[in-house]
């Protein structure tokens, strides 16, 4: 197995063809501080490059998956600078650079599922819509914390919450910061599957990326294209896009392995 790279906020482990990334910060409700935010994108640029990750699970050590951003990041955020303009524009440039960190979770072609529990607030939503799927225990509860703190989410939610969930549910959240427990969640459509407890979510989220990790890597990575990409282009573009994908990126090897796989009801071996 490649090295796996080492991070002050982030704990990674790989095996079996999955990346495990655990936000590390336990003792601050893993809230993301500058660190965290830098090291999210190296840590899901690495599982895209590493050809032995074939999907990715995010967790969160301690009580919480993840209380959002760090407080003491705002005195980086709120720029003074003599010329309005120009503080601005540097303002801009530093959230640009936020939003980079988190959109690699959706750039990474290795399917990503977010195992959440406790609170999942402001920052952490931003992150988590990112994730291809999203599963939580019964102590999940979310917030979109930003009109709290007298701010509009700037990093994903506002832009991503609504083709997961309704519009009407998104503004009810994003203008009141009320909590949204597992249940509400579940039946809004933002989860996959609500969990009795952590340990039960932790194994029944294995068992998904196990499942995945059994299946090309080729085909899922494509899969995971296709899909991103149809989900902001028409039909006819999509339709066009994934038969253009096939005709170049179908592997034979890879197709006659899960036929023969299939007829011979065994699990079947695919190249990295």
């Amino acid at each position: 197995m490649t090295d796996v790279p080492v991070f002050s906020t982030l704990a990674l482990d790989c095996a079996d063809n999955i990346l495990d990334i655990q936000l590390n910060r336990p003792e601050h409700a893993n809230a993301m501080n500058a660190a965290m935010w830098v090291e999210l994108q190296q840590a899901f640029e690495w599982a895209d490059r590493c050809s032995e990750v074939r999907v990715v699970i995010l967790s969160g050590a301690g009580k919480h998956f993840c209380a959002g951003i760090d407080l003491a990041m705002f005195q980086d955020i709120l720029i003074e600078h003599e010329d309005p303009a120009r503080a601005s524009e540097m303002f801009v440039t530093h959230v640009r650079s936020l939003q980079t960190n988190i959109k690699a979770l959706r750039d990474c072609r290795k399917p990503v599922l977010a195992a959440m529990h406790g609170a999942i607030i402001g920052g952490a939503i931003d992150m988590t819509c990112y994730a291809d799927m999203r599963y939580v225990d019964a102590s999940a509860k979310f917030c979109v914390k930003e009109i709290d703190i007298g701010i509009v989410a700037d990093v994903g939610t506002l832009q991503n919450l609504p083709s997961l969930i309704s519009e009407g549910l998104v503004r009810e959240l994003a203008y009141t910061g009320r909590f949204m427990w597992a249940d509400e969640a579940l039946a809004a459509g933002l989860v996959n599957c609500v969990f009795d407890d952590r340990e039960a979510l932790y194994a029944g989220v294995r068992t998904v990326a196990k499942q995945i990790a059994g299946k090309s890597p080729l085909a899922i990575r494509g899969t995971k294209q296709v899909i991103n990409y149809t989900r902001d282009h028409s039909v006819e573009d999509g339709l066009e896009y994934v038969a253009l994908w096939n005709a170049g990126m179908m592997s034979k090897v890879d197709v006659q392995e899960a036929m023969a796989a299939t007829v011979e009801k065994r699990v079947g071996h695919f190249e990295d």
